[in-house]
C-alpha cells in the first residue's frame, strides 16, 4: 500500500470513534486518507486480490463501529475527492464532498433543487447509494449520473433510471460497487430565495432534531404506513436510556450519545427498540444505521 499511498496518509490502529458521527467506536486496523480517484481504484484491486476487507468511508454520519474495532482496511476520502465543480446548472461532485457543501455550492451559484441536503451531515457518495433525503426532497429528483468503480476495476456511467433509486436505497446498495463521482442537474434560482429556503428548513432541523448530541440521523427507516419516532414514542420509549445511549426526548426516531456511550450501549439500545416495537404493534423498524466491526 505504501507504494500507492505515501505513508503520511495511511494509518495504523485509528480510533474511528475519530471519524464517525455517533463518536464511538475502536480502531481501524487500517485508516488510508484516499485523495485521488487511481489511488482508489489501486487499493481496492489490491485489497481485493489478497481478499482483504475493507470500507469507503465518506463522514461516517451514518455509521457505526463497534468498540472491539475493525480487522480491515478503512478508505477514507479526502482532499481531492471532495472536490466540487458548478458549470451553468450542473454540478460534479467528487465522491468524499460533503451534501452540505454541495448544497452551499448550488446556493452561491443561484441553483435551486439540492435545498433539502443542505442539514444532512453525509458525503454525497453515501447520499446516492442510500437515495438520501428530507422534507420531501431526495437525491433521486436531482441525480443526472453516477460515475462507479465495479468490482472488475471497470469505471461506469449509471444514470438515474439506472439507479432504480427507491426509498433509502439504489442499485448499487449492498453491492461491491465505489461511487467516484456524482452530477447533479439542478435549475436556476436565486441564491437569496435558495438561502432563505436553506435556512427555512435549518430552523426546522434545531426545532424537532436533537442537534446538541452526537448521533447518525434518523436511526430506523419509516416502516410502511407508520413513522417510526412515533411508534418508538407510543412504545413508551421516549428518554429510554442504556448506558451512555439515550433515545432522544426531542425526536424519538433518533438515538443519541448523551456523552459517554459505547458502541455495545448504542446497538444494544437499537435492538431494545425493535423489540418493544415489534412486541407492541407487529411492525419491525430497519436500522438506517451501517454496523461495522466487532461489537
Amino acid at each position: 500500500m505504501k507504494t500507492v499511498i505515501p505513508k503520511e496518509r495511511i494509518l495504523f490502529h485509528e480510533p474511528m470513534s475519530r471519524h464517525t458521527t455517533f463518536r464511538v467506536g475502536g480502531e481501524a486496523e487500517y485508516l488510508i486518507m484516499v485523495e485521488q480517484e487511481e489511488e482508489l481504484t489501486s487499493l481496492i484491486h489490491y485489497l481485493n486480490q489478497i481478499e482483504e476487507e475493507y470500507f469507503i468511508l465518506g463522514n461516517g454520519s451514518n455509521l457505526l463501529v463497534g468498540d472491539k474495532g475493525y480487522r480491515g482496511v478503512v478508505l477514507k476520502l479526502a482532499g481531492p475527492m471532495e472536490e466540487i465543480r458548478v458549470e451553468d446548472t450542473v454540478i460534479r461532485a467528487k465522491a468524499g464532498a460533503l451534501l452540505s457543501r454541495v448544497a452551499a455550492s448550488a446556493r452561491e451559484a443561484g441553483l435551486c433543487g439540492m435545498e433539502f441536503a443542505a442539514g444532512i451531515p453525509g458525503s454525497i457518495g453515501g447520499g446516492v447509494v442510500m437515495n438520501a433525503g428530507a422534507y420531501g426532497g431526495e437525491m433521486k429528483q436531482i441525480v443526472r449520473s453516477v460515475r462507479v468503480l465495479d468490482q472488475e476495476g471497470h469505471i461506469l456511467i449509471l444514470d438515474n433510471e439506472t439507479m432504480a433509486f427507491g426509498y433509502r436505497t439504489s442499485a448499487i446498495k449492498n453491492r461491491a460497487i465505489v461511487v467516484l463521482e456524482v452530477t447533479l442537474q439542478l435549475a436556476e434560482g436565486k441564491p437569496e430565495e435558495v438561502g432563505a429556503k436553506m435556512e427555512e428548513l435549518a430552523g426546522l432541523r434545531r426545532s424537532k432534531q436533537p442537534l446538541e448530541f452526537p448521533s447518525a440521523g434518523s436511526t430506523f427507516k419509516r416502516p410502511e404506513g407508520h413513522y417510526a419516532g412515533k411508534l418508538i414514542m407510543e412504545a413508551g420509549m421516549r428518554g429510554y436510556r442504556i448506558g451512555g445511549a439515550q433515545v432522544s426526548d426531542k425526536h424519538c426516531g433518533f438515538i443519541v450519545n448523551t456523552g459517554n456511550a459505547t458502541a455495545a450501549d448504542i446497538r444494544e439500545l437499537i435492538e431494545e427498540v425493535q423489540e418493544r416495537v415489534q412486541e407492541r404493534f407487529h411492525v419491525s423498524l430497519e436500522p438506517e444505521i451501517i454496523f461495522l466491526g466487532d461489537f
